[in-house]
């Protein structure tokens, strides 16, 4: 195995972009698939897995090297065409592109990113959903969407450190939405998230 297993990917990539197919699913392999910062985040659910954070890259690398059409399609087909940590790395990706590649998101990318966030949104895979949180999410999905995914967040215990720019996006809605959820659990005698509380002291 290469010292450097992502740069190797990323250099195939550069030489032929129609590889993406055979490299973004072995990547995993290579870079493995455990937790980024397992210190702060054993789950992976806040700054993603070791293979997530490759296959972002490899996204990034290929929208470099395709027109905004033809990303959009290989991102739709490896998303469908994958098991979840690929879903899940497509996802990371688009978030990525969100805040570092300007114009990368135009037209065609940023159609397909918000219906395969939409569809990410309603798996019961932990990783996928805290997946579809990110940039992309803040600055793509519909705000009735984004405010479920939110709740979605608190209801499967997902930490909202994975939400991106939940201090921007937060509105009188989403405060009510929580609210509503947490009055909710204490009337069934459950306990509140504690992450309630980050969405219920904002100054919206």
């Amino acid at each position: 195995m290469s010292a450097d297993p992502l740069s190797t990917a990323s250099r195939r990539l550069r030489e032929n972009p129609a590889r993406i197919r055979d490299i973004f699913p072995a990547i995993g392999r290579n870079v493995g698939r455990s937790p980024a910062r397992p210190g702060d985040d054993p789950q992976g659910l806040v700054h993603g897995t070791r293979d997530e954070r490759a296959r972002a890259s490899l996204v990034v690398t290929l929208a470099e090297l395709v027109t905004g059409e033809r990303l959009a399609a290989e991102l739709a087909a490896l998303y469908h065409g994958g098991a979840g940590a690929e879903r899940a790395g497509v996802l990371r990706g688009l978030s990525a592109l969100a805040t570092g590649s300007p114009g990368s998101l135009d037209g065609p990318v940023a159609a397909i990113g918000a219906g395969l966030h939409e569809d990410a949104l309603r798996a019961n895979d932990l990783r996928l959903v805290a997946a579809a949180v990110g940039a992309f999410a803040a600055r793509h999905l519909d705000r009735h969407l984004w405010r479920h995914a939110v709740l979605k967040c608190l209801f499967t215990g997902i930490p909202l450190a994975a939400v991106a720019e939940l201090e921007r996006c937060a509105d009188a809605e989403l405060v009510r939405m929580v609210g509503d959820f947490v009055a909710e659990r204490r009337a069934a005698g459950r306990p509140e998230p504690i992450d309630a509380r980050r969405v219920l002291i904002l100054p919206v």
